[in-house]
């Protein structure tokens, strides 16, 4: 009797540690979401206090167009001001040659758009017209 009461007790601590319970896995992901609002609240201030506000507003369209750089600049950002690396406030010009550094050291390939246009007169088919 006392064995079984112990495993069963063992299997309700699995269940509710693996999101095996009906009310555990929401509870679990309620505390993660507030947990990343949390660091992204806090990464957020950190960064209203070492950007000006003409470089926090060019980070904010560069998070518009590329969300995950952006995600990199912020943390990459937050480490450096934690570190100790910037002095004051960065100016939007000092934010503009950190991301160049970036794209220089990330080798990217330049994006191109090459149009291949359709030839009308050039067709052989005149008779689809």
């Amino acid at each position: 009797m006392d064995m079984e009461e112990i495993r069963r007790k063992r299997m309700e601590e699995l269940k509710m540690q693996h999101g095996g319970g009906a009310g555990g896995g929401k509870q679990q992901m309620e505390q993660q979401q507030q947990q990343q609002q949390q660091r992204q609240d806090m990464m957020n201030s950190m960064l209203t206090q070492i950007l000006t506000q003409d470089a926090r507003a060019r980070l904010n369209s560069i998070a518009l167009v590329k969300p995950e750089k952006a995600e990199k600049l912020k943390t990459m950002l937050c480490q450096m001001a934690q570190a100790g690396q910037l002095q004051g406030k960065m100016s939007d010009q000092a934010l503009l040659s950190l991301l160049e550094k970036i794209s220089k050291s990330t080798n990217q390939q330049k994006t191109s758009v090459k149009f291949d246009r359709r030839r009308v007169m050039d067709s052989s088919d005149e008779d689809d017209y």
